[in-house]
């Protein structure tokens, strides 16, 4: 065999990049499937930074749209993490803060404009506590209803994506009802297509996230009889459901950035203290 089809070592490999960080995931790698997630022995996962090609990629506005850049960035990033689109959506924003830790250190700059006055001010967030108290949350897979427990699951990243992605064209279409210019009677035909579509996107995310109902000993865990029942279950059962899967999702929500206003500030009229609330845009956030 030739030199040239002769496997060689690189020489420059020694200055390849390096793991930064290392983090547990909220999900302690449970809702994975088999072969999208390679957990370690002590359920921390090596955090690389960002490559160029990472930056470039992550800042492409359609792929943000759909979400294949950030497939495409954590698994660049954390290669133990297989297939980023099977990810549970409540270890996304943990995985998100990680990666910008360990490009960019665990401070995060934020402009606001302050209530009441418009002016424009920059503040420090400490990425490291909002990652700890993600980290240390905690998903509550089981809802007890009259004498049913039903097992659920996060939705992945990738239904995540899909249903934020209809949410964006319904968006869309309620800022066509309000058009002045759209004839009362269209516009009250599309509100009722639009409220039909949302309907069925809240039902439908609730299914897809159920994994199991037992009764008297029972367990159904087929998705088609699951779905049959939601679609006839009495509304308190419904609601139960919701209110719980709801109440899991809201634990895993970044909390508003607090800003204390100065006395000059309030003065003027601004709040004692106001919320500022934290994005994650990806052309931001990175950037």
């Amino acid at each position: 065999m030739s030199d040239n089809h002769m496997p060689s070592h690189n020489p420059l490999k020694k200055y390849f990049r390096q793991p930064k960080i290392y983090i547990s995931l909220p999900s302690r790698g449970k809702f994975y499937p088999d072969g999208s997630i390679e957990m370690t022995e002590n359920g921390e996962l090596p955090v690389y930074s960002m490559t160029a090609k990472d930056e470039m990629i992550i800042k492409t506005p359609d792929a943000l749209l759909n979400g294949s850049s950030t497939v495409e960035v954590i698994q660049s990033c954390i290669p133990n993490i297989k297939n980023a689109w099977m990810i549970p959506s409540i270890d996304v924003d943990a995985i998100l803060i990680a990666i910008r830790i360990a490009t960019y250190g665990e401070s995060m700059d934020l402009d606001v404009k302050t209530p009441v006055t418009g002016d424009e001010k920059s503040f420090s967030v400490d990425l490291r506590g909002l990652l700890d108290r993600l980290i240390f949350s905690s998903f509550d897979d089981t809802v007890i209803v009259n004498d049913m427990t039903i097992k659920i699951r996060p939705l992945t990243y990738k239904e995540f994506t899909e249903s934020s992605l209809k949410t964006f064209e319904e968006q869309r279409l309620f800022k066509t009802i309000n058009d002045n210019s759209i004839p009362d009677n269209e516009k009250l035909a599309a509100f009722s297509q639009s409220f039909r579509k949302l309907t069925d996107l809240t039902v439908g995310t609730m299914e897809k996230s159920i994994v199991s109902i037992t009764f008297d000993g029972e367990t159904v865990s087929n998705f088609d009889h699951i779905k049959e029942f939601i679609d006839n279950a009495d509304k308190h059962i419904f609601k139960s459901i919701i209110d719980h899967i709801d109440s899991q999702r809201n634990n895993f929500k970044i909390k508003p950035f607090v800003v204390d206003a100065t006395p000059d500030e309030v003065e003027k009229g601004v709040p004692e203290t106001y919320e500022v609330p934290i994005t994650f845009d990806s052309s931001n956030f990175f950037g």
